[in-house]
């Protein structure tokens, strides 16, 4: 049931009526509707917390992920080493397209999220905010805990006690994060090795002791504030946002709302979501919507804070709609940047498979012609680069075409480089004087790498004396 608050409103009346008696003010009713009181109608357990358990799960998947990319050599800057793995292909520092392929397509990615779905990526995937409400459940739990099963302590006794286990674990969890991050650009191998023997001397001991002592002070008393101080990421969505954004929304046209205030108590950003849904602040991690859920509950009614494609949109779930608009694909401007982002990863799934393994690279050594062997043959010098980008030895053979009676002057099969290095070789084709007009000659090298199968063929020149000149 509602209720009805009534205001007096005053109005002057000549008691006389000749217009010159004092006026007397007579008391006029005028409604003045409030919010309405509602009645309990469930008193069982309230339905379940659907974002907030899909945002744990969600949580696990990414730090499980955040935790493989750099050991299964998924995506890591090997700095030392100047490599870039991605996809577990080794990627070196002069394939310079892939990489530029790779991080064009993070960047439409990041831009494409935030035009579809917000700051969903802040209250689902982010690490900083992930490991923020990690650091804050635990400080609670620590506290709760202390005090359930220690009482017979004095509160300065339990106060302690709680902050020496709560930083201690901090701590501990620093160090894993810091070194995970570090794994990143350093072989991970050879960072366990630099943690086990303390190694604060080299630049990766020193970036890791630096990293661990930032972790903490971020998970022990920045924590969300970053995300509202620090983070470019709120502005960025901000920008790249418009009327069909996915969005957290209160929506009340009937004045239903009971001022519970369970949703602001929620709110891992302390908003109160009922001001706006553009608060810089609300990082779309859904709480407020299950408490408000569990709250209505109560009352028969249906939410009033919902996930909504925009202030005017239609709710998540409602209804049924196209699966082009459900996915967020709501206007053509949309359905061109995810075209985009479809034809940046076919070119980086493309480039990736079409690479080979073990690159080859032969060319003539002009500094000399040609030589004259005292076996009265012809030398001429090349030089041949493999760089063996996998992960066993590779071994390169060579043959050669169109050039009659050619001989190399090494074993053929002797050309090995070990897995992820560059060996260089000099080797000299020879063929009989006379055999050849004098001049320039045109053949072809055929490399063939092994274990890989690649085979590649290099157009050469091979340069013999003029006329007379064999001696």
């Amino acid at each position: 049931m509602s209720t009805t608050h009534v205001e007096v409103e005053e109005t002057p009346v000549d008691p006389v009526g000749d217009g010159a008696s004092p006026v007397a003010p007579v008391p006029v009713k005028k409604p003045k509707p409030t919010r309405p009181n509602p009645r309990l109608v469930k008193t069982g357990p309230p339905p379940p917390a659907i974002w907030h358990r899909r945002r744990n799960v969600v949580h696990a998947l990414c730090v499980a992920v955040f935790v493989a990319l750099p050991f299964f050599d998924v995506m890591r800057f090997d700095i030392p080493r100047q490599r870039f793995y991605l996809a577990g292909q080794e990627i070196w520092i002069n394939e310079f397209s892939i990489i530029f392929f790779a991080l064009l397509f993070l960047m439409f990615l990041i831009v494409g999220a935030s035009m579809l779905y917000g700051r969903i990526y802040c209250g689902f995937m982010c690490p900083q905010m992930i490991f923020s409400e990690v650091s804050l459940n635990l400080e609670k739990k620590l506290h709760t805990f202390i005090s359930k099963h220690f009482r017979k302590w004095s509160p300065s006794v339990r106060r302690w006690a709680h902050h020496v286990a709560f930083y201690s674990l901090i701590w501990i969890g620093s160090v894993f994060v810091s070194f995970v991050f570090i794994a990143y650009f350093v072989e991970p191998r050879d960072l366990f090795w630099r943690l086990m023997s303390l190694d604060v001397v080299t630049a990766g001991g020193i970036a890791g002791a630096a990293t661990t002592v930032v972790t903490f002070l971020d998970f022990a008393f920045v924590r969300t504030k970053f995300c509202t101080t620090i983070c470019p990421y709120g502005y960025l969505q901000g920008m790249l946002g418009d009327d069909h954004t996915l969005i957290v929304h209160y929506r009340a046209e009937a004045n239903e709302c009971v001022e519970c205030r369970k949703c602001v108590r929620v709110c891992p950003m302390g908003i109160d979501i009922r001001d706006s849904p553009y608060q810089m602040e609300c990082v779309h991690c859904g709480e407020c919507v299950d408490a408000c859920t569990q709250i209505m509950d109560r009352f028969g009614k249906e939410s009033l804070i919902h996930y909504t494609w925009g202030e005017k949109g239609e709710l998540v779930g409602a209804g049924r709609i196209p699966l082009l608009r459900r996915i967020g694909l709501r206007d053509a401007k949309r359905v061109i940047v995810f075209a985009v982002i479809i034809i940046y990863a076919s070119a980086l799934a493309v480039a990736l498979t079409l690479r080979h393994d073990v690159l080859v690279r032969i060319a003539p050594v002009r500094a000399t012609l040609y030589r004259v062997g005292d076996d009265g043959r012809i030398y001429n010098t090349f030089r041949m680069t493999i760089a063996n980008r996998g992960k066993e030895p590779a071994t390169v053979g060579l043959s050669v075409r169109d050039l009659p009676d050619a001989v190399f002057t090494i074993p053929v099969d002797a050309l090995t480089a070990p897995p992820g290095d560059e060996a260089k070789q000099e080797f000299e084709i020879s063929v009989p004087a006379g055999q050849l007009s004098g001049g320039v000659t045109h053949f072809q090298v055929v490399a063939e790498a092994a274990p890989s199968g690649t085979r590649d063929e290099f157009d050469m020149t091979f340069i013999t004396p003029m006329g007379d000149r064999t001696q």
